[in-house]
């Protein structure tokens, strides 16, 4: 196999193509963004912020490498691999983005899982820039950035894959981004994913929309693939690490979060949609 990193990106501030140049990535129009010492780059343009710290903090980052490295989640991420390498010769050479890539786990996972003859040009790219510092210091082989989803740095056409982990898709961009056949493969909760969990922490569970969603323009949709399994946790470190990386620790009450912490063991379902959709032949701006 070959890890590369992927050039395609695009200024974030006019949408031309970025040249890396020494230490900086550099439009024609003069545009400049330096290359961090441990290897990202920072293509969020300050007047994109929502905030002065956009996305996870650097302790919910944390707290997520934490439990994915024990392994909690890697049948999620086999799935993913196999649905990303699914279809391909055997010296293919293809482009993956993985938007809103956290510590970048997955696209880890996913290079672990390329066969040899096939080279895999990889780009993770997350709001949050503890999360992207996180990922270029565990692997260097990726071009890892901070961005957003809502305008990918990324030059139209040039991805063979885009996915989309647990995140925040725009599929407009998602569709700009893709070659024509390029697939998304998105993945979110299902109605039982750690249910027993959010019984602890919530008074009562809102129903779950359990019809699927609708297939975004540009895209026609390819099968599901459902994935149910069990967890055990086994240290209240586990269950905090758990809590902290997820939405629930700002959406569950005070008691809530109390019950939680007072846990030192808890048998979870985790249940995902693994949906993948491919990017038709129309040609997008």
């Amino acid at each position: 196999m070959s890890i590369t990193p992927f050039q395609a990106l695009a200024c974030p501030l006019d949408g031309t193509p970025l040249h890396c140049t020494g230490s900086a990535w550099r439009c024609a129009t003069g545009h400049s963004f330096d290359i961090a010492s441990q290897g990202y780059t920072n293509l969020l343009p300050v007047q994109n912020k929502r905030s002065r710290d956009p996305g996870d903090s650097k302790e919910m980052i944390a707290a997520r490498r934490r439990f994915l490295a024990a392994g909690f989640y890697q049948p999620v991420a086999a799935a993913v691999s196999r649905a990303v390498l699914a279809d391909l010769p055997a010296d293919a050479s293809i482009s993956c983005l993985d938007a809103g890539c956290g510590e970048g786990y997955y696209l880890r996972q996913l290079a672990a899982a390329v066969p040899e003859g096939q080279t895999l040009a990889l780009l993770g790219l997350d709001i949050s820039k503890w999360a992207v510092l996180s990922a270029a210091k565990q692997d260097q082989r990726p071009n890892w950035v901070v961005g957003s989803n809502a305008n990918l740095p990324v030059l139209p056409g040039t991805l063979d894959r885009v996915l989309c982990m647990f995140g925040f898709p725009v599929y407009a961009e998602f569709a700009r981004v893709l070659k024509p056949g390029g697939r998304l493969l998105q993945v979110d909760a299902g109605p039982d994913h750690l249910r027993e969990l959010r019984e602890i922490i919530y008074p009562s569970l809102k129903p779950e929309r359990t019809a699927e969603p609708p297939t975004p323009a540009g895209f026609s949709r390819l099968p599901t693939e459902a994935l149910r399994f069990s967890i055990d946790l086994t240290s209240a470190e586990q269950i905090a690490d758990l809590l902290t990386m997820t939405p629930h620790l700002y959406r569950a009450s005070a008691e809530g979060r109390a019950q939680a912490a007072a846990l030192t063991a808890l048998s979870l379902s985790v249940d995902v949609r693994l949906t993948c959709f491919e990017r038709g032949e129309s040609v997008y701006a």
